[in-house]
């Protein structure tokens, strides 16, 4: 796998030089967070089956011995980087913003494959359940660039809803948003929130050009793409004035902080798990991402407590040996001998990973009464006004 055509594309090796089995612009392989990944596999007739990243989406592709790619039509629009092989047919986890994640089986001998679901979650029977589609939005920068957001509407709402907004800064932060059931979202578009998740340069599924571009500007790019995404949907009569927020995860709460270290269209923000100096989290993640963590560096720098501007929601896992509960309290203190105390939820036991931890629940209960707060704070002040003004 190589991404010397600006896109993680299969190679092979001729006896001479590498040359690629099938170009094709799409990234063939997933943002390497983890190890264990399996893109694509071989079949026993020669063929390939291969997952294609374009932005948001996932596709399952066959590449013929010549080098012709075959779309597979399947009901998925995410699939995970664990594919399995045995003969000609592929075993996937797939999902999409109405499934959630299944264990499926498409025998590819069949010119119109099948697919034989062999194991979903219990709770992923949705029939008669009120869920929230996302859509598209692409926002031209001022770059001339575009980022790409997918917006997913307060549950129930008409085509010209109008609803506080959550800004969803994703983690990596060269991860990106995935077109699939996110049922963190549904907690709050189910409670009249509006969710976006924003692929601010420097997200995987774009190339490799548009993924290096944040190396040496993380903080600031990245948070100007969210702002830009956030001041869109202001402008366009979506988002409530003073009820626009932003959250991240881990890279993603990064991203969150800095977003309100200035002035812009954030109320409040929410940070999970954030790196709160890049220096310390490059030393801190696993060894074969730190070359990665390093190239990052260099952007808007540490998370400076003056410069906050905006309430703040900290949460974060005692047991977090990627970002460390020291760094958030010593945010934490900080922030309040400047007058600007903050929320904080500490998880006892709870590592990196909340979302997926037993205390995942109460997390979002403290993030949800998080933006209510201030969503009263500015009714209150609001009333205020209008009595003195009268």
């Amino acid at each position: 796998m190589s991404d010397r055509s600006g896109w993680w594309n299969l190679y092979r090796w001729n006896g001479l030089k590498a040359e690629a089995v099938a170009p094709i612009a799409g990234e063939c392989a997933a943002e390497p967070w983890e190890l264990g990944y399996v893109s694509y596999g071989f079949l026993d007739d020669g063929r390939i089956v291969a997952v294609v990243r374009e932005g948001p989406r996932h596709r399952l592709v066959v590449i013929e011995p010549g080098g012709t790619v075959r779309p597979v039509h399947l009901p998925y629009t995410s699939i995970k980087p664990y594919l399995a092989v045995r003969g000609t047919t592929v075993a996937l986890i797939g999902s999409s913003p109405t499934a959630a994640p299944q264990v499926a089986l498409i025998d590819l001998a069949d010119a119109d494959p099948q697919v034989e679901v062999l194991a979903r979650p219990e709770h992923a029977a949705l029939e008669g359940t009120r869920m929230s589609t996302p859509t598209e939005l692409r926002v031209r920068l001022a770059s001339g660039q575009e980022v790409l957001a997918l917006v997913y509407p307060p549950t129930g709402s008409t085509a010209d809803w109008l609803a506080p907004v959550i800004v969803r800064a994703h983690p990596g932060p060269t991860a990106s948003c995935l077109l699939r059931l996110d049922w963190q979202a549904q907690f709050f578009t189910s409670r009249g929130f509006a969710v976006v998740d924003v692929d601010y340069l420097g997200s995987t599924g774009y190339g490799r050009a548009f993924r290096e571009s944040l190396y040496g500007r993380w903080g600031l790019d990245d948070v100007d793409d969210c702002a830009a995404v956030a001041v869109h949907l202001l402008s366009t009569g979506r988002a409530v004035p003073g009820q626009v927020f932003i959250r991240g995860a881990s890279a993603g709460g990064y991203t969150a902080l800095h977003a309100v270290a200035q002035d812009g269209p954030f109320a409040a923000a929410t940070a999970v798990s954030a790196i709160v100096d890049p220096d310390r989290w490059a030393q801190t993640v696993p060894r074969f991402q730190r070359a990665h963590a390093r190239r990052l560096r260099g952007g808007a720098g540490p998370v400076r407590a003056a410069a906050v501007q905006r309430p703040v929601l900290l949460i974060n896992g005692t047991a977090d040996e990627v970002a460390v509960v020291e760094d958030v309290r010593e945010l934490a203190d900080e922030l309040t001998s400047l007058g600007m105390a903050p929320e904080v939820l500490l998880l006892p036991d709870v590592g990196h990973y909340v979302a997926s931890s037993r205390r995942a629940g109460a997390a979002l209960e403290a993030e949800l009464a998080h933006y209510r707060s201030m969503m009263a704070d500015a009714a209150n002040d609001d009333r205020g006004l209008r009595s003195r003004q009268q």
